[in-house]
């Protein structure tokens, strides 16, 4: 498989069955319907891929104007906090706005959705390389 046809089935599957599994998840949690949490899920997922262009533009931009290059254990970490403070940020009002909660509940309610995310990702990505086989860079 071509490496731009592996990145659109990789990323089609993860949003489509992250948004389901999200959805089912928020249903549970909030009392809320499906129909509802599918929605927002969905937005989240649109609101999250918005997010990772642009804070990795920025985070890119800073990058090359710093002296040190490479990316270090610490950078690494300032980036992926970064861009989950971001997203929660953008994230919480969404959540409070569209399931009718307070702040602080949609707030809970997106740090069960990084947990998740962050589980999710790691199973997700071991499943797709059994299935489609590791990409060159791995081999």
């Amino acid at each position: 498989m071509s490496p731009i046809l592996r990145r659109i089935l990789y990323t089609v599957l993860f949003e489509a069955f992250g948004i389901v599994i999200a959805g089912l998840g928020l249903a549970v949690l909030s009392g809320a319907a499906v129909f509802d949490t599918g929605i927002v899920a969905a937005l989240s997922s649109l609101v999250a891929m918005t997010w990772n262009l642009i804070f990795n533009t920025l985070f890119e931009f800073w990058e090359t104007r710093q002296t040190t290059k490479g990316r270090s254990f610490a950078r690494r970490a300032a980036h992926a906090l970064g861009f989950e403070l971001g997203l929660t940020v953008l994230l919480a009002p969404l959540l409070a706005w569209w399931l009718d909660v307070t702040l602080l509940q949609a707030f809970l309610y997106d740090l069960t959705l990084v947990v998740f995310f962050v589980i999710y990702t790691f199973l997700f990505n071991l499943a797709f390389d059994k299935v489609f086989g590791l990409t060159a860079s791995a081999k």
